[in-house]
């Protein structure tokens, strides 16, 4: 049985899974119906949303013996039931997390069946707890938006910016925890599954005939400038670097200092890329990732208090090369393995879902460094400066994910199939379909 059969074992066919299965799917009902009595709109939402991602086989197929496994059912319902029968209400983000971990399982399986994308279980697994991280994300900032905009009380609901926004940091570190917990049993599943298959819930590998070409453009060629001097951009900015890190030493600053060798380092990865790993980093694309790095640097010395724009500036050009970097990623993957295909749809979203995922670890990331300096009396080198600051991140993240995704793949075309390459060396050549 091949990589992209195994996701048919997702689908159980037997009496006793049919039955479960649709008893459940009251369930979502019912809290549908009462979300829609009480206005509470967010359960609402996802009770529609996961009815119908659950019964879409059995309603492709005209049979309601073809649903998930009951037990995956369950996982999806877990909150409405526990908030309708438990003696106590949900305290984490962890039972919510699984249900929306399980429910982008499913569609995952369901997108690769009834489109052109194609995925195997471990790759499948991975986009799974990508999603929920992204979506634990983007929920906090439609919430944020619209108590700005519509004056609600979903996030701000009153207490301070700062304590609201170490909440929001443990909900995310729950959301992690459950997205791994669930991505571990949803890898163990298929491992498990042995043989079994549903053949009506198999779909074809996309051979290369039916493969979308991307027509690739050197960045170098577009900026106006000639190769020369956008390396000397390059080295002129990591004098700048260097002279920012002398700064943060002479003056104790370490923040500034920190964030100057950070800088500094990622600067010279392009050329270790190129030259050790013979991945193409063209200098148009070294200039990129420098200019992101060195932005930042010039804030941590003192550009972010002085101009109150440029932390969002920055942000953005930083959330394009995280960008670049997914999408690098993601279409080497869809190169290098025939049983993945990763049509232009999937990899404008996936690359979405990949930056606000990324941002979600990277507000993680700061919460602890923030939190950590704070006990230990001294200057933080990544610092929150409370939800509205954190949250108008997430949001300029987003920005430069879109841009990146919507007009600048074309950029990255080289580099990702230099990736690919070496994948192949790595761990052997392409598979044929036959």
């Amino acid at each position: 049985m091949s990589e992209i059969d195994r996701l048919t074992a997702l689908f159980v066919e037997s009496p006793r899974n049919t039955v479960l299965s649709w008893l459940l799917l009251v369930v979502l009902a019912a809290s549908f119906v009462g979300g829609a009595f009480l206005g509470r709109y967010e359960p609402m939402l996802f009770s529609a949303v996961a009815m119908t991602v659950v019964a879409i086989p059995a309603l492709k197929f005209r049979d309601p013996t073809l649903m998930p496994p009951w037990y995956f059912v369950a996982l999806i319902c877990l909150p409405v039931i526990w908030e309708a029968f438990a003696p106590r209400p949900l305290v984490t983000a962890v039972v919510p997390s699984l249900a929306l971990a399980t429910l982008g399982l499913l569609m995952a399986v369901e997108l690769h069946r009834f489109t052109s994308l194609r995925l195997v279980p471990w790759f499948a697994v991975s986009l799974t707890v990508l999603f929920t991280l992204a979506m634990a994300g983007l929920l906090n900032i439609v919430r944020w938006s619209a108590d700005v905009l519509f004056g609600t009380a979903l996030l701000l609901d009153g207490r301070s910016q700062d304590a609201i926004n170490a909440a929001m940091m443990v909900e995310f570190i729950y959301v992690t925890v459950a997205g791994l917990l669930a991505g571990a049993i949803f890898y163990y599943y298929f491992r498990s599954a042995g043989e079994r298959e549903n053949p009506r819930m198999a779909a074809t590998s996309v051979s290369d005939a039916e493969a979308e070409d991307v027509d690739g453009v050197v960045l170098s060629e577009r900026l106006g400038i000639s190769l020369h001097r956008q390396m000397q951009l390059v080295r002129l900015m990591q004098v700048v670097l260097v002279g920012v890190l002398g700064y943060g030493v002479w003056t104790l600053q370490l923040p500034v200092a920190t964030n100057a060798v950070l800088a500094l380092v990622i600067t010279f990865i392009p050329a270790v890329l190129d030259r050790d790993y013979h991945i193409a980093v063209e200098p148009g694309l070294a200039l990129w990732v420098t200019s992101a790095v060195f932005l930042h640097a010039l804030g941590t010395a003192g550009l972010y208090d002085a101009i109150g724009s440029w932390d969002h500036l920055t942000h953005t050009l930083s959330a394009t090369v995280v960008a670049a970097a997914g999408y690098v990623t993601l279409r080497a993957v869809h190169l290098h393995g025939w049983e993945i295909y990763l049509p232009r749809w999937a990899l404008f979203a996936f690359t979405v879902v990949f930056v606000l995922a990324m941002g979600v670890i990277w507000e993680i990331l700061e919460f602890f460094v923030d939190q950590g300096a704070l006990r230990l009396g001294i200057d933080p080198v990544l610092a929150q400066h409370g939800i509205d600051d954190t949250i108008v991140d997430m949001i300029f993240n987003t920005l430069g994910a879109i841009i990146v995704a919507t007009w600048g793949t074309v950029y990255l075309t080289a580099v990702s199939e230099s990736l690919a390459e070496q994948l192949e060396k790595q761990f052997g050549a392409r598979e044929s379909e036959s």
